[in-house]
């Protein structure tokens, strides 16, 4: 029996970092714009979506411990946090062991915000990146997705840090 690691297709760590930056690119284009009147977007998509991620995973979470996980910056997960706040997304209450501290917990039911980005689908920007709307090409390349988010979950970012 053959133990030794299966080949890897030949991608530079370059070339993987610049495939990430464009796969954040088409999914922030693939969102669905906030509503009007929702004030301004403080904490940056990319944060509210890590710091949501975190939340979902670690329900009754700190700032303090998202940043840790996440590599954020404190300001950073504190202003995605208000923002969540603000969206109905997640909800705080203080630690019962540490009142100067706030737990975050997702919000019990999905918020109108998050009903929205959940229903939302990728084709359209996908196409648009692809530069074509040709079905067979769209499948491919979703199916690829499909593949790289089984395998590569937002779990996955903890196991590259010490």
């Amino acid at each position: 029996m053959n133990h030794e690691p299966a080949a890897t297709p030949s991608l530079s760590p370059v070339e993987l970092f610049l495939l990430g930056r464009t796969l954040m690119k088409i999914g922030e284009e693939a969102l669905p714009e906030p509503a009007l009147g929702s004030g301004p977007f403080r904490g940056g998509t990319r944060a509210v979506l890590v710091v949501l991620s975190d939340v979902y995973a670690h329900d009754g979470t700190s700032v303090g411990a998202i940043a840790s996980r996440t590599g954020l910056p404190q300001s950073q997960v504190s202003g995605a946090v208000a923002r969540l706040k603000e969206t109905g997304s997640v909800v705080t209450a203080p630690d019962p062991d540490d009142g100067r501290r706030q737990l975050i917990r997702q919000a019990a039911e999905a918020s109108g915000r998050v009903a929205a980005v959940r229903a939302a689908g990728i084709d359209e920007a996908l196409a648009t990146a692809l530069g074509t709307d040709d079905p067979d090409r769209l499948r491919e390349v979703g199916d690829a997705l499909a593949v790289l988010a089984r395998h590569l979950t937002p779990e996955s970012v903890s196991r590259l840090r010490p």
